[in-house]
């Protein structure tokens, strides 16, 4: 179960990462050239938000199922956050991440009161976009390409 999940975690993270990164140029386009903001514009915002909480999803049914999760009785915090590696797997991707789709999270919530459509484009754009840093500053890239 724990392969099956870490290849679908792994494939679905490109698919997330891509519609993030489309949404978050599109709300940055949107605010900077005073466009209206239609219903392609939302869609793209929608999936965005929809493809990252799937992402969640399927991390944290990983992050519990994981043979790193074992480390948690077999080390003990003291030693899980001296291994730069294990503290990677336990602590800072998955924290990181919540706070990044809580970020994602915001910036939809936060659209939906808007009237003007700067105020929208700007919403998607600014929290769209910390959170997608945040999910590309704590992917364990040397595991992941």
């Amino acid at each position: 179960m724990y392969s099956v999940l870490k290849t679908i975690h792994s494939y679905w993270a490109y698919l997330a990462l891509l519609i993030l990164v489309i949404a978050a140029v599109n709300a940055l386009i949107g605010m900077s050239s005073k466009k209206a903001f239609v219903a392609k514009d939302l869609r793209l915002s929608l999936f965005g938000l929809i493809f990252a909480n799937i992402q969640l999803l399927i991390g944290l049914v990983l992050y519990f199922v994981s043979p790193w999760f074992e480390q948690w009785s077999t080390l003990g915090m003291g030693d899980v956050m001296k291994d730069a590696q294990t503290r990677l797997y336990l602590l800072e991707h998955p924290f990181t991440n919540i706070i990044a789709i809580v970020l994602i999270t915001m910036g939809w919530s936060m659209h939906k009161r808007q009237t003007q459509d700067a105020k929208k484009f700007s919403r998607i754009g600014i929290f769209y976009t910390l959170g997608l840093l945040l999910l590309l500053s704590r992917i364990p890239w040397d595991a992941w390409l």
